[in-house]
């Protein structure tokens, strides 16, 4: 049994490390500017925000310190399947009111999330819609953006692409923070403090 669970945890190490591996390794020359395509710039738009950043990290370490099996899929599931939403909403053009005010609100509840390390069914109450509203307000950021030239179907498998990276490399890291309980908080109260300081911003 302990043996099972220290692989499960060098598998997500591995698949965080995978995802960082991929976003250092995603090639430095490519050019925003290049939109008859649409993937490069859908791959780069959410790596090119601190909100969206920690809000996608975030999402990765709340999946792996989730005390559910199922958690490490359907946290980011939820988060991913709001982002395609809100980008398809955002690239037709429906406003969004507040998004980026509840941009950087879903970094400071995804920081409470991390700290609290929420372990039961009553969590996944809030958690997951949460998940899932976060992703959308992202996801209509990232198709509000959009290049005009952009083909729509690979600007979003671009961000999505992104997402799932950023979220596999939250993975890995909660993956090593999820038994270190002050590590753990102090991850927490980091990530949402910088939400606080960004919605201050805002």
């Amino acid at each position: 049994m302990h043996e099972t669970r220290r692989l499960s945890r060098l598998f997500a190490a591995a698949v965080g490390a995978l995802g960082a591996v991929v976003l250092v390794a995603s090639p430095a020359s490519a050019h925003v500017g290049n939109e008859t395509l649409g993937f490069d710039s859908g791959f780069l738009h959410p790596l090119t925000g601190l909100d969206h950043l920690l809000a996608m990290v975030a999402v990765g370490v709340v999946a792996a310190t989730w005390r559910r099996d199922r958690a490490l899929w359907l946290a980011p599931a939820a988060f991913l399947l709001g982002m395609v939403t809100g980008g398809l909403v955002g690239m037709i053009g429906m406003p969004f009111p507040g998004a980026e005010v509840l941009i950087v609100a879903s970094v400071i509840l995804l920081g409470v999330a991390i700290a609290a390390a929420v372990t039961d069914d009553r969590g996944a109450a809030w958690v997951l819609p949460v998940l899932a509203f976060a992703g959308l307000a992202h996801g209509h950021a990232h198709g509000a953006e959009a290049p005009v030239s952009a083909h729509p179907v690979l600007y979003v498998i671009g961000f999505l692409l992104a997402t799932a990276c950023v979220h596999a490399a939250g993975v890995g890291v909660g993956s090593l923070v999820r038994d270190r309980r002050l590590v753990r908080v102090s991850m927490g109260v980091a990530t949402a403090s910088a939400g606080v300081l960004l919605l201050t911003g805002a």
